[in-house]
Parts: structure tokens; C-alpha cells; sequence
């Protein structure tokens, strides 16, 4: 029983992984797509340190990650819409595979969404 619900939920959901320059800016992105149903929760983790080549230098700057957990149908529209609400010139927006999950989980998680 619990292996044909795992089975119907495989490649259903993506979290899209993207940092922004502080929690506040990750809250209010997070918010927006929460209240817009583009995605059912959002992982917000600050103290996250990047390191990384922008316009020919080396950067190192305090982060806050952001996982967004959505469903691989609203894709195209929570990128377009995190773009909107990016601080950034070139944010990150990287989709990474959800395989599975706890059915009841998964089951909030899609109502959730639009």
C-alpha cells in the first residue's frame, strides 16, 4: 500500500535551492510564494558563508539558503516568480529532485499549491 503512494509521488515534487543576502530577504520571498501557492513551505537557513568569483574577484559573503518545496508543474512559474522577487543580479535558482516522501506529508504539501 505505502509502495504504490511512493510510487504515484516520484518526481512530483523539486525544492529550488537559492541563497539571498539575508533571512529578511529569504522571508519575504518565502512569503510571497507561500501566499501566492507557487510553493508549499519554504527551509529558511542563515549563516551560510559563500565563497565565490563575481567580476573578477573573490567574494566571501554571509548567506541565507533558501529551499523552496514545490511541485515540478509550477517549475517555470516559481523561477519566474523568485527571479521577480531576487535581490541578486544572477541568483542562484537550482531545482534539485525530491524521489519520495512520507504520504501524508506529500498530501499537505500538494494542497497547499495551485
Amino acid at each position: 500500500m505505502g509502495g504504490d503512494t511512493q510510487a504515484k509521488d516520484e518526481g512530483e515534487f523539486i525544492f529550488i535551492y537559492s541563497t539571498f543576502g539575508s533571512v529578511a530577504d529569504a522571508e519575504r520571498a518565502a512569503e510571497a510564494l507561500v501566499r501566492e501557492k507557487l510553493a508549499a513551505c519554504v527551509n529558511i537557513h542563515g549563516g551560510v558563508r559563500s565563497v565565490y568569483e563575481w567580476k573578477g574577484a573573490v567574494e566571501k559573503e554571509d548567506e541565507a539558503a533558501a529551499f523552496i518545496k514545490t511541485r515540478v508543474a509550477l517549475q517555470e512559474k516559481v523561477m519566474a516568480r523568485l527571479r521577480e522577487l531576487h535581490p541578486y543580479e544572477v541568483p542562484a535558482m537550482l531545482v534539485l529532485p525530491i524521489m519520495s516522501g512520507n504520504a501524508d506529508y506529500l498530501e499537505w504539501a500538494r494542497g497547499q499549491m495551485g
